[in-house]
């Protein structure tokens, strides 16, 4: 795909980016038996198997894992989790109270959307717990191994210190448009707004009212900045990191999009990643109207 040549012109010693899609009618090994054909990586540019932190990117992941233990019935979205009047939803869905990088209850729960680390931390701890399985190794045995993500890992903490590659997170992103691990339902559940009209700062991108989050996943809807592109829809969701990495699933365009860097966020991303993705959907509509 010729937009994801834009990343040469990013101000970033390394980048890397891929789209998956589902080219619908395409036919051959990717077409399922009711005919609708499974995500596949449409494009890539950059070394997509050079490992990058991906800071904020990995929350995804570990929400991902939550989910599956919630389905697999080691716990409950209304299970007690973090301070006290918390749960794991409230966890997932920032909405604990807990403040950014401490675990130090800001709000009561349900009250506003308080983004933080220390509440994915919090998340970790309790599924480790409750499932007498470290963290990081839940995630390799519940996500990662199951989707082939032999270049990911997690080393620390489940809120920020993942390391991937854009070949791995292609892998998960087809996971998001067409899930294997989680039932549809589940995964539609995880990316409808959960505690919805709070207010609250998206990191990079100041106060937003409603800021509507999912479970582990920021939902797009009407936001104003925004990190995704004018033309992404208001369904798309995903995640931004900190390292300068992102990923975003639109199910309306049955496309998403993996571009990670090794330079910290900044106005170079402010400037360059809603045109860059602006301009992979316009090349996806143009590959598919012919």
């Amino acid at each position: 795909m010729n937009s994801l040549r834009m990343i040469e012109n990013w101000p970033v010693p390394t980048a890397a980016a891929a789209v998956v899609a589902r080219a619908a009618g395409s036919g051959g090994a990717g077409e399922t038996a009711g005919g609708t054909a499974q995500p596949v990586i449409t494009g890539s540019h950059g070394p997509v198997d050079h490992r990058f932190a991906l800071a904020s990117v990995t929350k995804p992941l570990a929400a991902y894992a939550a989910l599956i233990a919630v389905e697999e019935g080691a716990v409950e979205l209304d299970d007690s989790a973090g301070p006290t009047g918390s749960t794991v939803r409230h966890l997932l869905a920032h909405t604990s109270g807990l403040a950014f990088d401490e675990d130090r209850p800001m709000a009561e729960p349900g009250t506003r959307r308080l983004y933080s680390n220390a509440g994915f931390e919090a998340l970790g701890d309790h599924l480790a717990k409750v499932t007498e399985i470290p963290f990081p190794q839940y995630l390799h045995e519940a996500v990662l191994e199951p989707l082939g993500m032999t270049s990911t890992e997690l080393p620390g903490s489940p809120a920020k210190d993942a390391v991937s590659t854009v070949g791995d997170l292609a892998r998960f992103a087809s996971e998001l448009l067409s899930p294997r691990l989680l039932s549809p339902q589940t995964l539609q559940d995880a990316t409808t707004v959960a505690f919805p009209g709070l207010k609250g700062v998206l990191p990079g991108y100041g106060n937003q009212s409603p800021n509507d989050w999912g479970l582990g996943f920021e939902i797009r809807d009407g936001k104003s900045p925004h990190w995704t592109g004018s033309s992404s829809s208001p369904r798309t969701f995903g995640h931004f990191g900190q390292s300068g990495t992102f990923l975003w699933a639109d199910p309306e365009a049955d496309a998403a999009c993996v571009a990670l860097t090794d330079r910290d966020f900044g106005q170079w991303a402010v400037d360059a990643w809603p045109q860059f993705t602006d301009a992979v959907l316009a090349e996806l509509r143009e590959q598919r109207d012919g």
